[in-house]
């Protein structure tokens, strides 16, 4: 049984697509790491959770609250600097970041279980042009749990004008998908 128990974890972990140094990713057996397709899911208004409070040091040395972008559209991304899927989609948020900064989007990055060195490498080989709360031990991503599976790297979420969770992806997102999403939740009425 445990042998199965630990070829499953072998497995969830590898399908997860998270590369990096031993110590930087999550171990062998760890079976909290969820692989998604990077779909996103929209929430009727009716349905949508109040985010909960997102406030952190960013890997600058700064502080970023979700509480600052209050009517503002704002997308959350998790990510890790070993996730392989993170690196692969980072110029997808880069851009649109970019694209919709102007119409109010706000982006903010929360990185995950990571090391700040990592972090910080990975900022300056990828300048998402945002910034990241550095989230170590996971608190952040913890508060989302119900919404988030913990530790799904990456996942994005939408949060709308009134600070409600409009849209979810689980995984890497396609850039046309992400922008059609925060499109349609940056204009609603």
């Amino acid at each position: 049984m445990r042998a199965q128990s630990f070829a499953a974890a072998a497995l969830l972990v590898a399908v997860a697509g998270c590369a990096g140094t031993q110590g930087s990713q999550p171990q062998t057996g760890d079976t909290r790491f969820v692989a998604g397709d990077g779909k996103i899911t929209l929430f009727q208004a009716a349905d949508r959770k109040v985010a909960p409070k997102v406030e952190g040091e960013t890997l600058d040395g700064g502080t970023a609250t979700l509480a600052a972008h209050k009517g503002k559209i704002v997308v959350l991304n998790f990510w890790a600097s070993w996730c392989a899927p993170c690196r692969a989609e980072a110029p997808v948020l880069k851009d649109i970041s970019a694209k919709t900064k102007a119409d109010g989007v706000e982006f903010l990055g929360i990185d995950f279980k990571d090391r700040k060195a990592d972090a910080l490498a990975f900022e300056r080989s990828h300048q998402s042009g945002y910034p990241s709360i550095f989230d170590q031990p996971g608190k952040v991503a913890l508060s989302f749990q119900g919404t988030v599976p913990p530790a799904a790297i990456p996942s994005t979420l939408i949060i709308d004008r009134q600070g409600r969770i409009a849209a979810r992806a689980l995984g890497a997102v396609k850039y046309s998908d992400l922008l059609a999403a925060v499109t349609k939740v940056r204009d609603e009425r």
